[in-house]
């Protein structure tokens, strides 16, 4: 009896924490059940959303014949949106999904969605897809920064349109979807006090709960307390049945010591024989009082179960709500900030509209200005082309005639001239051819950079061909030309050709006595990193002449400077302001690396 009184005690004393360790554990099994149902469900309404708002836009020109949606970064959203165009079309075209990883990989794309969560900058985004007449769909970024920007609020999403910015990308939205919108801070505070209102229902709800639950506490503990009872009446009746147990143990021995009385001795044993009919007959009673307390003590467990059934329950049910208050506080609190927030951006958006009104009538004015300037200087620069043109041509005339008179002269009436006579006409017979090759240069000079219509132009052929026309001086000069690495280029042939002549007659001419010229020419490719089809060519043209010192290396490119004597080097002194035009009408630059005794590197860039 002591035993099974010690095994309820057990039972008693750790089947509760048992059961308590059961109800947390599936407390957390069901919220997660209930979180992971929830996170489900709002994906697919993310897609939805995403296809929703496809539908309800209208754009200038698709000539695609599918309806591409990209997704920006390591978004899972990819998923759900590749599931959701198996079974929908938008514009009764088929649906096709893409993955950018960065901003500047985004093109051929109607629809881009991206969250706030990867932390992508939403203007370095906006301004690289303007124009490109792709709508951007946000999630979770600040309000009126994007086109159309989705919001978490509970087990759902709320939306708001920035109409000015799709208006100004030529989108066109449908009624349906701007009525939905939240489009005011007035909405903002309406929904803030709905969710509240919501809240407010729920803590009642949980009170009441709670207040169950501490009734039917009240109740498993009455339940305890009876089992207590019937325990300690089971154990006094065992302290009675060891009392008598112990009065005929002590008549036995009274039997032994008087065993000679045989009268006594027979009443002894009727005395015992009844005591053990008594015993056995209350032992039987106490038999079935102990299977009675057993089928009650089963009751009361099999009720126990029950009620910790009921309190796992509950408890589930407490936790479910505490659960959903601190989401609901969570989202107030986000809502408070949103709003708090909305209301500085606000401030600050208008603040800055101002200042960028301000500055864009000053850049107005400012463009307008530079724009008649350009208008004006382009004027001058024609006038400026047309005079060269029309003075070099028309002073050609006078200078023939002047050529042709001297000639007649000296014909004539040369012998009539003493020494200084016959010098005098030979130094204006000079000067006029000077001046005739100066005018020849003028009116070259004002013919480059007019060809706008280039076509591929294969460098290697070029330098050959001047080799071929060049043959007599660089057989004379010995001079060695090495070739490296040269392109097929896009230009004008005739213009390319005269900038890599006049580069390389300048290397054979400008050259030290008794010093054979070397000249290489080579070429090599650079890209421009954020744009693979803004890259150029760099050409350099080195050789081992007399140089150039530093003072003089920023003049020589304008016309009609020389560095030197006639008498020490033939020319006009236009070549290289030739170079310069021609390399700067094809888009490029040229610059040169020098030194006095050490020869010159002539560079110049065509763009890809």
């Amino acid at each position: 009896m002591i035993w099974g009184g010690e095994n309820i005690s057990i039972k008693r004393t750790y089947l509760i924490p048992f059961f308590l360790c059961l109800m947390t554990l599936s407390s957390v099994i069901t919220l997660n059940a209930q979180e992971f149902n929830r996170e489900e469900v709002k994906r697919v309404q993310r897609a939805i959303f995403v296809f929703n708002f496809a539908q309800q836009i209208r754009w200038p020109n698709i000539e695609e014949p599918n309806f591409k949606i990209g997704v920006l970064g390591p978004d899972r959203t990819i998923l759900d949106l590749q599931a959701m165009s198996q079974r929908r079309k938008i514009n009764g075209k088929t649906v096709e999904i893409v993955r950018f990883q960065f901003v500047k990989e985004i093109k051929n794309i109607q629809l881009l969605y991206v969250n706030e969560k990867y932390n992508y900058s939403i203007d370095y985004i906006l301004s690289k897809i303007s124009g490109k007449n792709i709508v951007l769909v946000s999630e979770d970024y600040n309000f009126n920064t994007s086109m159309i920007n989705m919001v978490n609020v509970g087990d759902s999403f709320e939306y708001e349109i920035n109409e000015d910015r799709i208006n100004r990308e030529g989108f066109t939205l449908a009624p349906i979807l701007k009525k939905h919108a939240i489009t005011s801070s007035e909405k903002w505070k309406h929904l803030y006090r709905k969710t509240e209102k919501t809240l407010d229902k729920v803590e009642k709800d949980n009170k009441e709960k709670e207040d169950i639950l501490k009734s039917k506490e009240q109740q498993i503990q009455y339940q305890k307390d009876k089992i207590t009872d019937h325990l300690e009446e089971i154990d006094y009746k065992e302290g009675e049945i060891n009392q008598r147990n112990e009065k005929i143990k002590n008549l036995y021995t009274k039997s032994e010591i008087q065993q000679k009385k045989y009268k006594e001795k027979i009443v002894i044993e009727r005395e015992l024989e009844k005591n053990i009919e008594k015993q056995i007959t209350f032992i039987k009673n106490q038999e079935k009082k102990i299977q009675q307390r057993n089928l009650e003590i089963d009751k009361q467990n099999e009720f126990l179960h029950q009620q910790i059934d009921k309190i796992k329950e509950q408890q589930n049910t407490l936790d479910q709500q505490a659960s959903e208050i601190n989401t609901q506080r969570k989202v107030n609190l986000l809502l408070m900030t949103l709003v708090i927030l909305i209301l500085g951006a606000v401030f600050f958006i208008y603040r800055g509209y101002i200042a960028k009104k301000r500055f864009n009538e000053e850049l107005k004015s400012k463009n307008h200005s530079i724009y008649n300037q350009s208008i004006e200087l382009e004027a001058k620069n024609k006038e400026l082309e047309q005079f060269a043109y029309i003075a070099s041509h028309d002073l050609q005339e006078p200078l023939n005639t002047i050529a042709s008179f001297i000639d007649l002269m000296s014909l004539e009436y040369g012998e009539s001239f003493d020494d200084v006579g016959k010098e005098s006409m030979s130094y204006i017979k000079e000067a006029s051819i000077r001046m005739k090759k100066l005018i020849d240069a003028l009116l070259e000079y004002s013919r480059l950079g007019r060809t706008k219509t280039y076509e591929a132009v294969d460098c290697n052929t070029i330098i050959e061909e001047l080799k071929s026309d060049l043959k007599s001086i660089i057989e004379k000069t010995e001079t060695k030309i090495h070739i490296e690495n040269l392109p097929v280029v896009k230009g004008s042939e005739i213009e390319l050709r005269l900038l890599f002549q006049n580069l390389i007659s300048n290397g054979m001419k400008f050259i030290k006595p008794s010093t054979i010229p070397e000249i290489t020419v080579s070429c090599i490719k650079k890209n421009n990193p954020q744009n693979e089809d803004t890259g150029f060519w760099q050409f350099s043209i080195k050789d081992n002449g007399i140089g150039i010192s530093e003072q003089y290396q920023d003049r020589i490119f304008a016309i009609f400077q020389r560095l030197h004597s006639r008498e020490e080097y033939e020319g006009t002194g236009i070549g290289l302001a030739h170079c310069k035009k021609i390399v700067e009408a094809h888009g490029g630059k040229i610059w040169l690396k020098s030194k006095e005794e050490e020869g010159s590197t002539f560079y110049f860039t065509i763009p890809i």
